[in-house]
């Protein structure tokens, strides 16, 4: 991690929340990222930004560095190629942790996460750990999804829900905001996915940590600009994922079952 651009006082802070970063990962997203740093300065002013860079050959990284130049309040992380969104958003964590950051917001460069939802998360985050934006709570609309990803994202996150016991509508959301006294009640340095199965991940320590975790309705809509990450392999890894910390959770369960009529009477 090099080449880190920032500039002037960090912001006083968004009120009951206290310093936010919102970590914004990027790779090859030149038609986007500066619509989306605009539209998060718009929406909450008082958040500070982080656009972490996956040395983008389309020059993504340039035009960050030329925003950082003009507004301090947006920041710039260098990495070394291409790493996941799993990655980049652990050493956004980081970055804000080492910072004194308050909280650490998730969101995606490609315009689907709406900045304009921003102050309700935030809003959320006063009185919770962990704040998911979710496509599939009530009041929440997907825009412009064609069927199939419909049914791969309701059926993905049935199955997370119900494999790992998860009271969350939306495990794979990469929408969030993290108090960062959460993170640091979480086993980051176990974490080894991407992805969706990064998100399950994350929510699935998050609920076994014991940490608050709420989830606040947003418009989630398909990218206008750029090429979508996902591919069959992301689903096929967080398919395995999960299949594999059900059975990890369920045997752990046995276990203390099995230790707790050992003791008795």
């Amino acid at each position: 991690m090099s080449g880190e651009i920032h500039g002037g006082a960090p912001a006083a802070g968004y009120p009951g929340v206290g310093r936010v970063l919102v970590v914004i990962p990027t790779y090859n997203e030149a038609a986007n990222v500066a619509d989306i740093v605009a539209r998060v300065r718009r929406a909450a002013p008082a958040v500070e930004l982080l656009v972490a860079d996956d040395n983008s050959p389309d020059g993504t990284g340039v035009i960050a560095d030329a925003l950082a130049g003009t507004d301090p309040a947006v920041h710039v992380l260098h990495r070394e190629g291409k790493q996941g969104l799993g990655a980049a958003y652990l050493a956004g964590f980081a970055w804000a942790r080492q910072r004194g950051y308050d909280a650490v917001v998730e969101m995606d460069a490609d315009g689907s996460h709406a900045p304009e939802d921003l102050p309700a998360l935030l809003a959320a985050a006063r009185d919770a750990d962990v704040v998911i934006g979710s496509r599939w709570t009530r009041g929440a609309r997907v825009v412009n999804w064609p069927l199939r990803r419909l049914l791969l994202s309701r059926c993905g996150n049935l199955y997370a829900r119900l494999a790992l016991g998860m009271p969350v509508s939306d495990a794979t959301g990469g929408y969030r905001v993290y108090r960062t006294a959460a993170l640091e009640a979480l086993d980051l340095a176990s974490v080894c996915s991407q992805g969706y199965s990064f998100q399950v991940e994350l929510s699935r320590l998050a609920h076994r940590a014991g940490v608050r975790i709420v989830e606040v309705p947003i418009t989630f809509a398909e990218r206008e600009h750029g090429d979508s990450k996902m591919s069959p392999l992301i689903v096929v890894e967080a398919l395995w994922r999960i299949t594999g910390w059900a059975v990890q959770d369920r045997r752990a369960a046995w276990r203390r079952a099995g230790r707790a009529r050992a003791r008795w009477p």
